[in-house]
């Protein structure tokens, strides 16, 4: 194999080895030389935003074409209903799960902190004061936009969902006058997705310097002082999605392990940049080569950006009892129901909110006045190891939105997925990146 074939073979279809290497290579600069690694961090920020970019006209272009296949408009509303149903049964799961296993292992009993000896300063402060201000209904209000153009310019997912789905109404209604303006959507969709496909190159370089930074920055002092911590969050979260999404698979007639071999690529991304919007468009447009109609695939995983925070939900039962259990607060079985519904309604707000877990988290802490708010101190230090699992758990639950959806409509081809699965329909060069 010549030096040519070989480097595009590294980075279209190898690139998770390539990336995987790219991991483990950025993971032992960070150690070796941690001055180097954490001064990466503009490379594998500047990959995560060149993706983010490209989200809103995706989200735009691929919602206004899939309303437009989708027949009566009635069928867009129950398929956002249904999609809504799924998000909030697997993020009460998730949250369910963090709060069992911290009353198992209780992990954070014999730390035995002072809430008077800690005191919030730097991002710790910012995201606390930025929960302070969250409401209940926030979610609601934010998601319109000051502007049609704002919707595209703030990186706010639920603004760019609204905008899209007004619009793609609009030229719906318009019936044959509309063609043109759905056909133009279409050009620009695929020249979008040409764009992600050139950035896609750079996701090697991406994953090794965001890991680089992370190992780098934090390295092996905090990961040691709460390694155990961090461990058994990413012991749930592995089981959760090997169980939890295990299970729902089985009920659309799929194996788990498939899928996620199937999306190794972007789950490999993931794992590198801790951040699960960069795999997008991708995902999309390997979910509709997997028998998911494209009308059901634009709605429900853009919307999904932004109610279905698996990672986040699954963080948030296992950082406030982690938090409890180190001011030695006993919290009864009915403040950890209190708990649990107060963040099933505040983790809806979390799309386009930086730092969103953390937000949540010291939104509800605040406004339950049971677990003291600085406590977020505790686990701000390996926040960045936690985002990670959050990341990749979210992303699990992404891939399934769709194929749920799609298998409660009636129209998911399980015979295709499974052939896809199986390696019998190889991914084509519009969905591969090569």
């Amino acid at each position: 194999m010549s030096a040519g074939s070989f480097l595009r073979t590294a980075f279209t279809t190898k690139l998770y080895v390539t990336v995987l290497v790219a991991i483990v290579l950025g993971a032992a600069l960070g150690f070796v030389a941690p001055g180097v690694g954490a001064a990466l961090q503009p490379v594998g920020t500047g990959f995560i935003e060149l993706i983010q970019m490209l989200i809103a006209p995706v989200v735009l272009c691929t919602i206004v074409t899939g309303i437009a296949s989708a027949g009566e408009l009635t069928s867009v509303g129950r398929i956002g209903v249904k999609a809504l149903v799924y998000f909030e049964v697997l993020t009460t799961i998730a949250l369910i799960v963090g709060l069992v296993v911290m009353d198992l292992f209780d992990p954070g009993s014999g730390i035995h902190a002072d809430p008077a000896a800690l005191h919030l300063s730097g991002t710790a402060q910012q995201y606390a004061q930025t929960g302070e201000s969250q409401h209940w209904y926030d979610f609601l209000v934010n998601i319109i936009p000051d502007t049609v153009v704002s919707a595209f310019t703030g990186g706010n997912v639920l603004q760019v969902l609204l905008v899209s789905i007004l619009f793609a109404i609009a030229v719906k209604a318009l019936g044959e006058r509309g063609a043109p303006v759905i056909r133009g959507i279409e050009r620009i969709g695929e020249v979008v997705f040409g764009i992600v496909k050139l950035v896609m190159y750079l996701a090697p370089v991406g994953a090794f310097a965001a890991m680089a930074y992370t190992t780098g920055k934090f390295g092996a002092s905090t990961l040691a002082s709460l390694g155990g911590v961090v461990l058994l969050f990413w012991g749930t979260g592995i089981v959760f999605c090997l169980v939890v999404f295990g299970a729902v698979a089985r009920l659309c007639g799929i194996r788990i392990l498939k899928l996620y071999r199937y999306f190794k690529d972007e789950l490999l991304i993931t794992l590198g940049t801790a951040n699960y919007e960069v795999v997008m468009p991708q995902l999309m447009r390997k979910l509709e080569h997997l028998g998911c109609p494209k009308r059901i695939v634009g709605l429900v995983v853009p919307s999904g950006y932004a109610f279905n925070g698996d990672g986040v939900c699954l963080y948030l039962g296992f950082a406030s009892l982690y938090i409890a259990q180190a001011f030695d607060v006993n919290l009864t079985i009915w403040q950890q129901v209190g708990l649990l519904a107060v963040f099933m309604i505040t983790s809806k707000g979390s799309a386009g909110v930086a730092g969103a877990g953390f937000v949540i988290l010291a939104a509800t802490l605040s406004t339950t006045g049971v677990v003291p708010v600085a406590g977020i101190m505790l686990v701000l230090g390996i926040d960045r190891f936690l985002s990670t699992m959050r990341g990749l758990v979210s992303l699990c639950g992404q891939m399934l939105g769709s194929i749920v959806v799609s298998r409660w409509e009636g129209v998911f081809d399980r015979d295709r997925a499974r052939r896809v699965l199986d390696g019998h329909e190889p991914v084509p060069a519009t969905v591969a990146v090569n």
